[in-house]
């Protein structure tokens, strides 16, 4: 076990080595091929054959995940009519690590002919994917982190960090930020968290609703049952305050024998936290780490209550 475990952290050590070469390769080529995706009006066509082409998906649709709209096309099935979905606004992202791949060079012509800037990256800078490129992204590996230095391994990694590499240096350059990341991603954590508002997941049955007037000795009761850890002062619909179960400990501390005639309007929080129904959920868990709450209420622009909102509720 030892051995075979010696075996992995060599390939591990190999394929780090190989990344990190990667960085003194990156010149001005790097810095025309981000402009280049940048400034394209159409789409960003990935292709590539074989483990070049497996890694060629998935740098499209981290492309396409962040901003750059992209997708990846198998150069065979240009032949057979997928050649229709390329304009002469797009830009072809071509992988090969040796540059001479046939099906990929097949490839290459058609998208000359149609005026199509080529970003190749390759690991190779004397073949003929580098001589028609409009520019080369060098992606040179000393050796494969294969024992027999045939198959794809460390370049197919260097590959996939320089993707990586073209695509945070372009949502660097669009201010890429959460909420658009959310937009492609609606249905991960991050996406509902960011794009979830309160009226999404307020609670808006059996609100603990007590009249400022309750003497402390019944709203207990209320909040008690409501099991949201607070009451509601509303009047006329319109909040006009809120009592947590710990202003109610503190007003037992402070007036002990006394605490059965004091009032809701005695300890309640006058201006309680109020978001609107369309808030976004980050924006309300923002609110309450800055405010040291666990909870706040939603209502509508005339302060009428519609739910309560609490810190388990954002948990999504």
């Amino acid at each position: 076990m030892k051995e075979t475990r010696a075996y992995a952290i060599q390939c591990i050590k190999d394929e780090a080595g190989a990344v990190m070469g990667l960085i003194p390769q990156l010149d001005e080529h790097f810095d025309q091929a981000v402009e280049i995706m940048h400034n394209c009006k159409g789409k960003v066509i990935v292709t590539g054959v074989g483990k070049s082409g497996h890694i060629g998906a998935k740098i499209a649709a981290t492309l396409s995940s962040t901003g750059t709209p992209s997708f990846f096309i198998n150069p065979l099935d240009v032949y057979h009519g997928d050649l229709g979905v390329m304009t002469s606004d797009d830009v072809v992202l071509a992988i090969s690590n040796s540059g001479q791949t046939d099906e990929l060079l097949r490839f290459i012509p058609l998208v000359l002919h149609m005026k199509i800037p080529i970003i190749g990256m390759c690991g190779n800078p004397a073949s003929l994917l580098v001589k028609y490129s409009t520019v080369h992204l060098n992606v040179h590996v000393e050796k494969e982190a294969c024992p027999l230095n045939l198959a794809p391994t460390s370049s197919t990694t260097a590959q996939l960090v320089m993707g990586d590499a073209l695509a945070i240096a372009l949502m660097e350059l669009r201010h890429f930020r959460p909420r658009d990341f959310a937009q492609f991603h609606p249905g991960g954590e991050l996406g509902k968290r960011l794009l979830t508002t309160a009226q999404d997941v307020m609670r808006s049955d059996d609100l603990p609703i007590i009249p400022k007037e309750m003497h402390l000795g019944e709203a207990i009761i209320h909040v008690s049952k409501g099991k949201l850890g607070l009451g509601v002062s509303v009047e006329e619909g319109v909040v006009t305050g809120l009592i947590t179960d710990g202003d109610i400990r503190r007003a037992m501390e402070k007036w002990q024998a006394e605490f059965f005639d004091k009032t809701v309007a005695d300890i309640m929080t006058r201006n309680p936290k109020c978001v609107l129904p369309t808030t976004k959920i980050t924006e309300i868990q923002k609110i309450m780490h800055r405010n040291k709450i666990h909870t706040v209420l939603v209502v509508d622009q005339e302060r009428h209550l519609l739910g309560v909102v609490d810190h388990y509720s954002c948990m999504i």
